[in-house]
């Protein structure tokens, strides 16, 4: 198995009444809360608490984009891809560099996105993981203006644009009907070629599973709202929709995302982070209001179909912000406890529904650096060697990893951790 550090960028300092005086975090006006040296504070933590987890020895480390979101301050998440590639290769950390998003869906220049991801390859010696997510519907349709029916029409125009862009020998007009270039001949191009692997997070769309399939691409399922909820929903889907398609079941086809607080027993995890956990899916997460998810227009007809038949796939997001964390606990909004806890509850979800590449996110809402190192370093040392042999005996190749590496051959099993 491969696992991989997650993070995103959360301003960390609002108040803890924050849920009960405003009903969306990404209307809130920026000044209302936010001091200027606290947000470069944040951000300078993310850079080191990501090279922590860089140095401890996960697989790869990975982030995404959000606009205008104190959740996750990351408008552009190549700018901090790009340092940490360049930190890396600087360390001789051979780790994977994750971006799993720039959200083409809203993208006015697909073409600068070609030309950022390569230089984020060309950095990293050939570690990239790129990541084309159609987009979240209000970030998209709210935020970047983009109109709900065009999304995804724009999404898949945009994808063709960039995978071209890669690999195309000679210069070349693009004469399409959302992007119009004269000439496309992008420097530099991706060490990898034809091109990065590419990873597409989804929420549960058969049109989306079915298309990530078909190109052989790996589907990444970011589980916010209770794994045990909506997990056996998406992935028997996932795999049935690869049955119908003729696809394997080799387990990396699919990666999953997971919260997680790792302490020295299952009591001091709850004792040092239940606050946290409570605060994040109160504060941040849970206050994108649910009709920011899926404006219309804007989920595809099998998706839409999906929901109405089952609901469950959304898990607790209606009442995310009154939940407890004894019932986010029990859910698995978060996997929480000490070492041993936290282990055998990811291995059993990863057998149960054939999970090749594990996610994890170690740092939520107002949890400190401080915290955020103890987190890591625990999960680094107590859980991550007991993870990695899950897949070692059943010989299935590896899809989307740089083969700089290592793709093509199982990860070879861990050490255990003194």
């Amino acid at each position: 198995m491969r696992v991989t550090y997650f993070q995103q960028a959360p301003y960390r300092h609002l108040p803890a009444d924050f849920h009960t005086r405003h009903p969306s975090v990404v209307t809130t006006p920026y000044f209302t809360y936010v001091e200027p040296r606290l947000m470069q504070q944040d951000l300078l933590a993310f850079v080191s608490e990501m090279m922590h987890a860089a140095r401890e020895g996960f697989d790869g480390v990975a982030l995404t984009e959000h606009g205008q979101s104190s959740y996750d301050v990351m408008p552009n998440p190549n700018l901090i891809a790009a340092t940490l590639a360049t930190m890396t290769e600087f360390e001789g950390l051979k780790v994977a560099i994750n971006v799993l998003g720039r959200s083409l869906g809203k993208s006015r220049e697909p073409l600068r996105v070609a030309e950022e991801y390569a230089v984020i390859d060309c950095l990293s010696g050939g570690r990239l993981i790129a990541g084309f997510p159609v987009g979240l519907s209000y970030d998209a349709n709210q935020n970047a203006g983009i109109p709900p029916i065009l999304t995804r029409e724009r999404y898949f125009e945009a994808r063709a644009l960039v995978e071209k862009a890669w690999s195309a020998r000679e210069p070349f007009a693009w004469n399409g009907k959302h992007f119009k270039y004269p000439q496309v001949n992008p420097w530099p191009r991706p060490i990898q070629q034809p091109k990065p692997p590419v990873w597409v997070p989804g929420v549960g769309s058969p049109g989306t599973m079915a298309d990530i399939l078909g190109r052989e691409d790996t589907y990444v399922y970011l589980s916010w709202f209770g794994a045990k909820l909506t997990g056996p929903r998406i992935f028997d889907r996932f795999w049935q929709t690869a049955d119908k398609l003729g696809r394997d079941r080799n387990p990396y086809r699919l990666a999953f995302l997971q919260v997680v607080c790792v302490g020295e027993s299952d009591a001091a995890a709850e004792r040092d982070y239940a606050g946290h956990v409570e605060a994040h899916f109160r504060n941040g997460l849970g206050s994108i209001p649910p009709s920011g998810l899926m404006m219309p227009g804007y989920t595809e007809r099998g998706g839409v179909e999906a929901v109405m038949r089952d609901p469950g796939d959304l898990g607790l997001v209606a009442r995310i912000r009154e939940a407890g964390f004894a019932e986010m606990a029990e859910a698995q909004v978060v996997i929480v406890g000490g070492p041993d806890t936290v282990a055998e509850q990811i291995e059993a979800f990863a057998r149960r529904f054939n999970i090749g590449h594990l996610l994890v996110m170690l740092q939520l809402g107002t949890m400190p650096e401080a915290l955020t190192r103890q987190n890591i370093s625990l999960f680094a040392r107590h859980v991550l060697p007991r993870l990695r042999d899950i897949w070692a005996k059943e010989g299935w190749p590896e899809l989307s990893w740089p083969a700089a590496l290592g793709a093509g051959t199982p990860p070879q099993p861990a050490k255990t951790a003194a």
